[in-house]
């Protein structure tokens, strides 16, 4: 219909927000948008990860392409990536791949010198740039574990054994592999709405309350210690199992017990590998979902908008 807007303004709340965790609210949007981030994340936001390695010296039990494999998925930390260029459009190395623009330069040089087994780690890699670097997983808010963080380990030397290479780290997406994706795990559910008929609910028993609480397999129903009354402990436990409707039905009480999703409100849990954290994540992923509309945007006045998008540019246009 001309002239109505289907402009929608959707809002975040944030929940919790650690390093390498966060846990947010989008309301007043839909699935779609919800998808698209989440896609987004795990597979568009662009980091920086090893790419190309040249072995000098290789006498460990690995061959070359087993320890060029174990480089590649070592998280490096990423926060300048968003303003890196990609390799295959850096014009300072024509399409190269290796100068400060586009790469970052790693070495290690490791013997083993003693009768020990010596663990190479990532530890051992030798950055060109100081703000791309392995990323250290040893948890310093924690005094109960004192052992020294060593880095993943790369690979293992006996006496006289020795690892000697350059490696040269690039921008990259998820999409084109996952050693550049930065999300370890990035999913969202739609926030559930519970209600309980209080009228029906009187009619039933402790026990049939205690059987109708216990048929959940998580724990979104508990029973009130003082009035006996079953009450929602933690909706958000829902898994859209629907065993609790069951059994309602089963013993005779169907519409006991509601439960409905708020088809515009999502509840979001982010998780990273590290290599940026969690709440850049989100906000990188914004960034890279407002270029891809304005990508779409910058067609609407020319004519090859129809040929590229079809009626969607027409119709982009008010056509």
């Amino acid at each position: 219909m001309e002239g109505v807007s289907y402009q929608r303004f959707p809002k975040i709340k944030i929940r919790e927000v650690k390093d390498d965790f966060m846990k947010f609210e989008l309301r007043e949007t839909d699935a779609s948008i919800a998808n698209a981030l989440r896609r987004i994340m795990i597979a568009e936001v662009p980091t920086i990860a090893i790419d190309l390695v040249e072995i000098e010296v290789n006498s460990s039990v690995l061959n070359d392409e087993f320890i060029s494999h174990r480089l590649g998925l070592v998280p490096l930390t990423s926060e300048r990536a968003m303003s890196m260029r990609f390799s295959r459009d850096c014009d300072a190395c024509d399409g190269d791949g290796q100068c400060e623009y586009c790469s970052v330069e790693f070495y290690l040089r490791v013997k083993c010198l003693s009768d020990q087994t010596l663990d190479v780690t990532s530890k051992d890699l030798l950055s060109s740039d100081h703000t791309v670097v392995p990323v250290d997983y040893s948890d310093t808010s924690s005094s109960f574990d004192n052992t020294p963080n060593k880095g993943i380990i790369i690979v293992k030397l006996r006496r006289g054994q020795e690892l000697r290479l350059r490696a040269i780290a690039r921008k990259g997406i998820g999409k084109d592999h996952a050693k550049w994706s930065p999300a370890a795990t990035v999913t969202f559910m739609y926030e559930p709405e519970i209600y309980i008929n209080e009228d029906m609910m009187e009619s039933l028993t402790l026990e049939e309350k205690t059987e109708l609480v216990e048929s959940s397999p998580t724990k979104v129903f508990g029973i009130d210690p003082e009035n006996k009354q079953v009450i929602v402990v933690d909706p958000e436990a829902y898994t859209y199992d629907d065993e609790v409707l069951k059994k309602a039905e089963a013993m005779g009480k169907p519409g006991v017990v509601e439960i409905h999703a708020k088809e515009d409100s999502f509840i979001f849990t982010v998780e990273t590998t590290g290599a940026v954290k969690a709440s850049q994540l989100v906000l990188n992923a914004i960034e890279v979902l407002k270029q891809k509309l304005d990508a779409v945007r910058l067609s609407d006045d020319t004519v090859e908008a129809d040929d590229q998008f079809g009626e969607l540019g027409a119709h982009m246009r008010g056509g």
